[in-house]
């Protein structure tokens, strides 16, 4: 049989592999989304997200410097806060955990990017992103506390600030209090297209920040919209963010791509706790390899387009990096 073209000629090998690889996946393009937790010398297991733990600042701090050694640039902090009110007073608080948590790590890592989520779910009782007044979610007012709660963070040395509340007009508000306060060097992270989604279970867990009553589609978008998705992240670019994200990312790879092809931002993507704990449980039943599933999760991530990703394997990501992970995909 005679045939021209044999595309297994550029498969036969590794290293041919590696020479015709069209994505690649560095230690660089990770965040490591951490929990902080009150205490000292506090690891923490999630039981909801099995090899996560919320860290006490001083574990913080050592974790981070191993992160920083493995190649990982970025982490996203996620305060563990057991006094909550329902006006989410400790989001802003200067002596507040993750404020603390800012300071000691741009302390003992400063070239390490800390960038801190902006949201009052973990701070409220009610658990929702926003205040409530009445059975409403409100957003001006919100957006008011989500300022206060960024200026805060700015104040410690945060490098980004990442609204993720998904209230409307908060990120060209958050800029505009950022650059009145002199912090014009800070950047924003939008979840620009954030996804009223499943998979998001396990991080409620991890936080104890699930709604108590009601739900959160009215802020968060609705699972069947693409193009709600695109004007979105056109909105956040134009109110002054400087990075736009897709969350979640594995069921929604589609937006990742089409935001690619339409903007010229960068954009990061979410790999969240429900995609996280569905490989690790399957891996743990023998059903998957865990660090193929792993490594072919995040490669189809970058493929589909983004920049950079958030996700719980960043740590495990980067040490099988460090050795030859073609074999792995």
């Amino acid at each position: 049989m005679y045939l021209s073209h044999r595309p297994r000629r550029l498969r036969r090998t590794a290293a041919i592999r590696g020479l015709v690889r069209e994505t690649h996946l560095q230690p660089a393009d990770l965040i490591f989304p951490m929990f902080v937790t009150e205490g000292k010398k506090l690891r923490d297991p999630i039981t909801t997200m099995p090899g996560q733990f919320r860290f006490s600042v001083n574990e913080l701090v050592k974790e981070c410097e191993e992160l920083f050694e493995l190649g990982i640039g970025a982490v996203n902090l996620f305060g563990y806060s057991t006094e909550k009110d329902d006006q989410a007073t400790k989001a802003y608080d200067p002596n507040g955990l993750v404020q603390r948590a800012i300071r000691a790590l741009k302390k003992s890592v400063p070239d390490l990017c800390v960038q801190t989520d902006i949201a009052l779910d973990p701070y409220t009782h009610h658990g929702h992103d926003g205040l409530v007044v009445g059975d409403e979610i409100v957003n001006d007012e919100t957006v008011e506390v989500l300022c206060k709660m960024a200026l805060s963070h700015a104040n410690e040395g945060v490098d980004w600030v990442a609204p993720s509340d998904m209230m409307d007009g908060r990120v060209g508000a958050i800029r505009y209090s950022l650059d009145q306060a002199g912090f014009q060097n800070v950047g924003i992270l939008a979840y620009s297209a954030k996804y009223a989604s499943c998979f998001y279970g396990p991080f409620r867990g991890a936080l104890d920040s699930a709604p108590k009553t009601g739900d959160k589609k009215t802020y968060q978008m609705d699972p069947a919209n693409a193009r709600e998705a695109l004007h979105e992240i056109a909105m956040d670019i134009e109110e002054g963010a400087d990075v736009v994200m897709v969350k979640p990312a594995l069921a929604y790879l589609d937006i990742i791509a089409q935001a690619r092809a339409s903007f010229d931002i960068p954009i990061a993507a979410y790999n969240v706790s429900g995609e996280y704990s569905m490989i690790v449980a399957a891996a743990e039943r023998g059903w998957v390899d865990q660090d193929r599933a792993m490594m072919e999760s995040l490669l189809a991530i970058k493929r589909a387009g983004a920049d950079m990703i958030l996700t719980y394997f960043a740590k495990d990501a980067a040490k099988l990096m460090k050795q030859d992970f073609g074999r792995m995909v």
